[in-house]
């Protein structure tokens, strides 16, 4: 038996697109109804503006105010002066001229002495041309001669020192004395200076050296010159 109803007129067999579609309707239907707002004209009512009504705003023009400077201070008062007449009369010195001219008398002019100044040179003793010579030194050759004084001054302080002076100011041990004097260019003994610990070991290193003898004077190139000599003095405090 044969079907009456045409198959392409079958509703039912596009329902499912139907379905969705109206599904996707109600949702969309639904989304606005959920969000739609409505307002009140009175509280969104903001008026027109009109720019007419605005007055310009008028600037007000500023100008600085320049302060002029203060007066410039009265000039003061000039000085009452005092005319005093000259009473005395002043006597003018004349300057001449000491040109001289053809008529000019020369003089005539004596030779001039100069002076020698005499100069107190030292040289030191290691570098003398010359040495000091020590009564009983006249021999042998410079080299000698500062040996021989050496051993003669030597043996002069060793027999003239009181060496119990130590022991009378308390001293104890080993004692030096330095003792520096000068021998001048006429060969006497000049600028006696000590240094010792005791101020009388000082004083008697002085006294000694002071009884040295008169020298022949150092000579610097055939010219007496005064000598530097320092003397170390040491001995033993005997207990």
């Amino acid at each position: 038996m044969e079907p009456k109803k045409n198959p392409k007129a079958n509703v039912g067999r596009n329902s499912s697109l139907y379905f969705a579609i109206g599904l996707a309707l109600m949702l969309f239907l639904t989304n606005y109804a959920i969000n739609y707002k409505t307002y009140d004209k009175s509280d969104i009512d903001i008026g027109q503006l009109n720019l007419d009504e605005l007055d310009d705003e008028e600037i007000p023009l500023t100008q600085q105010q320049i302060t002029p400077p203060p007066p410039p201070p009265p000039p003061a008062a000039p000085e009452v002066i005092e005319v005093v007449e000259d009473e005395e009369e002043v006597e003018e010195t004349v300057i001449e001229s000491t040109e001289a001219d053809q008529e000019t008398e020369i003089v005539e002019v004596e030779e001039v002495v100069v002076a020698e100044v005499d100069e107190d040179i030292e040289v030191p003793f290691a570098v003398i041309e010359n040495v000091p010579v020590f009564p009983g030194c006249e021999k042998g050759s410079n080299q000698a001669k500062k040996d021989c004084m050496s051993k003669k001054i030597a043996a002069f302080v060793n027999k003239k020192f009181n060496t119990e002076l130590a022991s009378d100011l308390g001293l104890t041990g080993r004692q030096r004395i330095n003792v520096i004097f000068k021998i001048d260019k006429t060969g006497n003994i000049t600028g006696i200076r000590a240094r010792a610990p005791h101020p009388g070991l000082e004083k008697e290193a002085a006294r000694v050296i002071g009884l040295l003898p008169k020298m022949q004077p150092g000579k610097q190139r055939g010219k007496a010159v005064t000598v530097p000599y320092s003397l170390p003095i040491i001995f033993q405090v005997q207990d």
